[in-house]
């Protein structure tokens, strides 16, 4: 049998040998908590634990498998959870002291359907204040270090899920994805992320169920680990309106099928600047166009091509605004002058409730003309190339970068605009590993048409085997 420590396993093998009574769910548990003791000081991705709790947790489902019974899916996988999904009787912070001591009495129901496919809790991981911005840094945390440079930032808002896959502390990790939130710090992380289409993980609950623009999802170390637990938390529910032609089995079926060998009549477009002006590094640049060519040699054919984006920073904007006010209004109108609330929350939420009638309007129309635009594009290609994050990894005592390539930026937004812009539509979009620059990673952006979830996975599972550039782990 092989001597591989457990927390190096990614979720498939980690499941088969828990199905395979191999190995049991506390030794795995064990293994995970150690892990989260031996590292977790120098990257600071847990900010709660939940130890006796898991341990109680495995030993029940070791009961379980002693019974000899037909197993859940991810029996035995122990998991943080990002701080900003609400997990019942586990405490819930989202990065602000105003939520300091919050424990819910309810579960999201991403991480519901975790748990009731066998995923034992074992706390939280960490996140920006109330999930604004892509730098994981709080003021009852701090900041989460990048497992490759943990004096750089881990991007965020998943940034403490990311480091936790990044650090082997874990196999598998869920977060949320408005503007870039799953592929930003999957991209620094060297890990892939997928931010799905709309309706494939329910928002349950949610303050607007009929919003689209923040998605559920998940991060992992490998295609077939990621589409495993999509096979878990996919899938419609009653109390979403938004219906996915995507099913769970969708997802499952990809570990039955190696697919395909190469990407022979696969049309790729690659625009490192979404055809809209995105500042890009030149670093990133080189690195993005390099990886075209890898796409390329695997029998893609790839031409420098977009969807007519003009209308996404619009609709991105005025949709995130909305959105914002709508969850955090009361919250920020409570705190406004105790200084308990960041500014950049604060000026999001301000940008909502000043909007007008007119701005909606508009940014409804220019809805109108994206979807329009991409379905169009999405008749001649199979997928889109960008990168993921314009800039690598900047040092964790930065708030945000304020230049790219000789282009200002003026707010906390703007430097995620490659994934902003891709979050404006309704199509899913994974980061996966692209290579390194300087020992830092950079990740590559695949976007495919909407609901596509599982085809984009399949062909981005081509360049991953190809490439094999997530077994590159950090050194801590």
């Amino acid at each position: 049998m092989s001597t591989t420590p457990l927390h190096e396993l990614g979720l498939v093998e980690l499941q088969r040998r828990l199905h395979a009574r191999e190995v049991s769910a506390r030794e795995v548990v064990e293994d995970h908590l150690a892990r989260i003791e031996a590292v977790n000081p120098v990257v600071n991705a847990v900010v709660t634990l939940e130890a006796e709790r898991a341990l109680a947790a495995a030993d029940e489902a070791d009961r379980t498998a002693a019974g000899g019974g037909a197993l859940a899916p991810l029996h035995g996988i122990p998991m943080t959870h990002k701080d900003t999904l609400a997990t019942r009787g586990i405490r819930t912070t989202m990065g602000s002291p105003v939520l300091a001591d919050q424990v819910p009495e309810h579960t999201d129901l991403i991480v519901q359907r975790l748990w009731d496919a066998g995923v034992i809790a074992t706390g939280k991981n960490n996140v920006p204040e109330f999930a604004a911005g892509s730098h994981t840094f709080n003021p009852m945390f701090g900041a989460t270090g990048n497992p490759y440079d943990p004096e750089r930032s881990v991007g965020g808002s998943s940034g403490g899920a990311a480091a936790t896959l990044a650090t082997r502390i874990q196999a598998l990790a869920d977060g949320s994805d408005m503007g870039g939130s799953l592929r930003n710090p999957a991209a620094w992380c060297n890990v892939v992320g997928l931010r799905p289409s709309p309706g494939v993980v329910p928002m349950v609950p949610a303050p607007n169920p009929d919003a689209t623009l923040s998605r559920n999802g998940l991060m992992a170390r490998s295609v077939d680990d990621l589409a495993l637990g999509m096979s878990v938390v996919a899938g419609p529910h009653p109390a979403s309106s938004l219906h996915s032609p995507v099913a769970p089995e969708a997802f499952a079926a990809l570990l039955d099928d190696e697919g395909p060998a190469d990407l022979t009549g696969v049309r790729v477009g690659v625009s490192v600047d979404l055809g809209v002006g995105v500042p890009v590094a030149p670093e990133v640049r080189r690195a993005v166009l390099e990886q075209a060519e890898v796409l390329a040699s695997l029998g893609a054919t790839v031409e420098e091509s977009a969807p007519r984006l003009v209308d996404a920073d619009e609709v991105f904007d005025v949709t995130r605004a909305f959105d914002m006010a709508t969850g955090l209004r009361r919250i920020v109108l409570e705190h406004l002058d105790d200084g308990m609330v960041k500014d950049d929350v604060i000026w999001n939420v301000r940008r909502g409730l000043e909007l007008s009638a007119e701005q909606l309007m508009s940014a409804a129309e220019a809805r109108g003309r994206l979807d329009a635009a991409v379905r169009e594009w999405f008749d001649g290609w199979d997928l889109l190339l960008t990168p993921t994050v314009q800039v690598m990894p900047f040092p964790t005592e930065k708030r945000w970068p304020r230049e790219i390539d000789g282009v200002e930026l003026e707010t906390y937004v703007e430097w995620m605009r490659s994934c902003s812009v891709v979050s404006a539509t309704r199509c899913p979009a994974v980061s996966v590993p692209g290579g390194f620059v300087d020992g830092l990673p950079v990740g590559l952006q695949l976007v495919g048409a909407p609901w596509s979830d599982d085809r984009l996975l399949r062909l981005t599972r081509v360049y991953e085997r190809a490439t094999r550039f997530a077994e590159q782990a950090p050194r801590l």
